[in-house]
């Protein structure tokens, strides 16, 4: 047991040390969602004020049903950042002397998986912050109540960002891929439309945001913020996040730079 906690110290220490020199990944975590919640949300006040929805008990503005979405924009933009750092890891070849470990790949990984989750919520929580300070105010119970939900959907995200970098090869090729990912998963959810709006605009498209299990990560967020629980939205975050780490495992291949290279 020992020896495992010291594993998962040592690579949560490594990530936070890379968090702190990295100093500009702060700023470029928050520079998104603000521009959101401070200039279009201002733009689209007037025409995209929300009736009443669960989990909210009275009309509400445009800011405070898309704070919870840009929460988990920054968890969605760190878990594919995480993806970035673990190919690079895979090409300097830090990632295959940490698996010469004795201790169980699912366990390294999982770990790896675990600090990126936990720094992201730190960039979360400094969101939640300014926004709190800007007037989206959620209940202040509810900040600490969507703790498990955020840490849920952080690793969610960054299990699937771990899956995903399974199968790049080069880190040339990361970017297109990550684009391909990350504004379908976030443009086509709940996070900036309610679904019912969705689907006065077209069927088809709120099937979509249905299906998304980006969606389902949003809404998990927002019952949490407000002191609620959608319990369809944990069980499927729950799912998913098992069988996204399940595969990340199973697919993981720290050989593919050496092989690249050999060739």
């Amino acid at each position: 047991m020992t020896a495992y906690w010291y594993c998962l110290a040592g690579i949560l220490r490594r990530e936070w040390l890379r968090f702190v020199l990295q100093r500009s990944r702060l700023l470029s975590a928050l520079v998104r969602p603000l521009l959101w919640l401070l200039v279009f949300a201002a733009g689209f006040r007037a025409a995209l004020g929300i009736a009443i929805i669960a989990p909210y008990d009275t009309y509400i503005t445009y800011e405070t049903y898309i704070v919870p979405g840009l929460a988990c924009m920054i968890l969605l933009f760190n878990g594919m950042q995480g993806s970035l750092s673990m190919v690079y890891d895979r090409e300097m070849g830090s990632m295959r002397v940490l698996l010469t470990s004795p201790l169980p790949r699912a366990f390294l990984l999982a770990g790896k998986l675990l600090a990126t989750a936990l720094i992201s919520l730190l960039q979360v929580y400094a969101f939640l912050a300014i926004a709190w300070f800007y007037g989206v105010q959620p209940p202040a119970w509810g900040l600490l109540a969507a703790l498990p939900a955020l840490l849920l959907v952080a690793l969610l995200l960054s299990a699937l960002g771990l899956l995903l970098s399974n199968g790049i090869r080069q880190l040339e090729n990361f970017a297109g891929v990550m684009n391909f990912v990350i504004f379908p998963l976030f443009f086509l959810s709940s996070a900036l439309y309610p679904l019912w709006k969705m689907r006065e605009a077209s069927e088809w498209l709120y099937w979509l945001c249905a299906l998304n299990p980006f969606s389902h990560a949003v809404e998990l967020v927002r019952f949490a913020l407000y002191q609620r629980l959608s319990l369809d939205a944990l069980l499927i975050c729950l799912g998913l996040t098992g069988l996204f780490a399940a595969l990340a495992v199973c697919t993981f291949n720290p050989q593919h730079a050496a092989l690249r290279r050999a060739s």
